[in-house]
């Protein structure tokens, strides 16, 4: 018999948790397993494999608990079994509840003909045509049931990034419950985040970004997870799960639609020599300096990389004993600040090209670093805080407990007195240096938050005569604007049907653009809080990034593609 070895399993889980969008537990699951030890080449291993796998498995116990020698006629019908069933029951316990069922319908059966024998000829035809109802309706129960179960396979039956949603599943049934009650007497309206009606979908369908108009970049051969613009051209960095990382010059003026891979518009930034399949050298997070003239990379190995425009490695830092999460450049591009699974954060000195200081407050791995100003920053941990340092300080110059679960993102809005934070306990949080408690608690998302950003509005920016907003993206498939002052909802943007993993504002502040598991990245008007454009791709997307001008979006996705589309109203 076939069987599956630890490190296969192992390998299986860590490609869902990565695929699911649990990037921290994959990260944790590959570092404690050794899974960049593993000879598993991973370019072998179709999208959602956990998933078809525990699926075949089911599939084959209902099989087996149906196909008995004993007492089952050949003419009776398959007999569908609860997947819960399936997974705590034994074949034999499983072969007694079919017997039960089918003992039930024959029971039902005889009792028909029963009445069929007692029939006064006078009321035949009445009682006929009763039995024919009865019988109809037992008939479309089975069939209901037939298809349920059938529609609860197919959701199984993931495409490759989404292979682990199944927290969201219940959403399709929601939206059917939603149509059942409009026909009938009831009419609810549909949760924030069911969406999917005609009149926003021909919307959508009004406003999709033309084929014309998009640029897509081809040459990753895994998973492109971090996008961003160089901040004074035209060049475009991506990172991906390949252990390289590519500088693309995109031209100036309209898209040419199709694909742009030519040698000539793209450099590739090798983390490993040679051919490897290892996941050790994963690009997980990228960042230009203020002058656009280099860029940082952060890998899975624990190492952070400084590049020229010309694809130039020009300095490796190591000390981190384990992989960074997150990387940021100082304004002034002398320090560079890193966050790593080693529950430790580091500044560096750029031009020293060595550390300069190592905090080591958290007691679960760093998840985000961002700068204040020049020295002083904030970082956030699974071990649910918040510590504001400063460069030359032994401790934390501030403390902010209050989350309840990992805080994912922190952000310092642009004049830097104040700090948000978003977190897996379902809260958003806005934050002030003079105070110890939060200032603002933001509890309308029903799922994890995964990404904050502040609009570049307000005091401080390029656009001070408009109002600071604050954006969250979530797991529940909705992005929420904030009220900064009154720490109250403005909108709620309910577009997607999958996990929001990203959202950027443009340069002047009117849109926001919004990327998710769903394929699908949207364009919203923050002053009508709709959506104005769209584009669909073909793999969940990881990061939105608008370019200086405002005039291209570009997004990378888990089928190994970045896009890049032009904007203009």
């Amino acid at each position: 018999m076939t069987s599956i070895t630890s490190v296969e399993l192992n390998y299986l889980v860590f490609r869902y948790l990565q695929e699911s969008g649990f990037t921290h537990a994959a990260f944790s699951l590959g570092y404690e397993a050794g899974i960049n030890k593993c000879t598993i080449d991973g370019n072998l291993i179709p999208p959602g494999a956990l998933i078809t796998f525990v699926q075949k498995g089911l599939q084959y116990l209902e099989m087996e608990a149906n196909l008995s020698n004993n007492d089952v006629e050949m003419d009776e019908d398959f007999s569908f079994l609860q997947p819960l069933d399936i997974i705590t029951k034994d074949v034999n316990q499983l072969r007694q509840m079919i017997k039960e069922k089918r003992k039930n319908i024959q029971k039902d059966r005889d009792k028909d003909r029963d009445k069929d024998k007692e029939v006064d000829p006078e009321h035949e035809g009445e009682r006929g045509r009763v039995r024919e109802k009865e019988r109809q309706e037992r008939e479309k129960e089975r069939e209901n049931e037939r298809e349920k179960s059938e529609s609860n396979k197919e959701r199984e039956k993931l495409p490759e990034e989404l292979a682990g949603r199944d927290m969201i599943m219940d959403q399709e049934d929601k939206e059917d419950a939603v149509k059942h009650e409009e026909n009938g007497t009831a009419v609810v309206g549909p949760e924030p985040m069911d969406i999917a009606t005609t009149s926003t979908l021909a919307s959508q369908e009004a406003c999709e970004i033309p084929s014309s108009d998009v640029t897509i970049l081809e040459g990753h051969t895994s998973e492109v997870c971090a996008c961003a613009w160089s901040p004074t051209g035209s060049l475009l960095a991506s990172g991906s799960g390949d252990s390289t990382a590519r500088i693309w010059t995109i031209a100036d003026g309209l898209c040419k639609s199709g694909a742009q891979n030519s040698p000539l518009n793209v450099l590739v930034l090798k983390h490993v020599k040679g051919r490897t399949n290892e996941k050790s050298k994963d690009v997980t997070t990228l960042d230009w300096n203020g002058e656009g003239t280099l860029l940082a990379t952060g890998s899975y190995d624990g190492q952070a990389r400084i590049w020229t425009t010309n694809g130039e490695l020009r300095t490796t830092l190591s000390k981190h004993k384990g992989p960074i999460f997150s990387l940021k450049w100082n304004k002034k591009g002398d320090c560079l600040l890193t966050g790593s699974c080693d529950k430790t954060a580091i500044v560096w000195d750029v031009k020293a090209e060595e550390w300069k200081q190592q905090f080591e407050f958290h007691t679960g791995p760093t998840l985000d670093v961002d700068w204040r100003n020049n020295v002083s920053f904030a970082t956030s941990s699974t071990d649910h805080m918040i510590y504001v340092c400063k460069i030359g300080e032994i401790l934390p110059i501030k403390t902010f407990a209050g989350h309840q679960g990992e805080v994912n993102c922190v952000k310092w809005d642009p004049t830097g007195s104040l700090l948000a934070s978003c977190s897996d306990d379902i809260t958003a949080k806005i934050w002030c240096v003079k105070q110890d408690r939060y200032v603002h608690d933001l509890r309308e998302h029903s799922k994890e938050i995964y990404a904050i950003r502040w609009s570049p509005t307000g005091p401080g920016t390029n656009n001070p005569n408009q109002q600071l907003i604050l954006a969250s993206a979530s797991f529940d498939s909705t992005v929420k604007l904030w009220d900064v002052e009154l720490g109250k909802l403005l909108h709620s943007l309910n577009g997607h049907r999958d996990p929001v993993y990203s959202v950027a504002f443009s340069p002047n502040g009117e849109y926001l653009a919004s990327g998710s598991l769903d394929k699908s990245m949207h364009i919203w008007s923050l002053k009508e809080g709709k959506i104005v454009k769209t584009y669909t791709g073909n793999g969940g997307i990881f990061e939105v990034s608008w370019n200086k001008e405002g005039d291209k979006i570009a997004a990378c996705f888990a089928n190994n593609t970045l896009c890049v589309l032009d904007f203009r109203m």
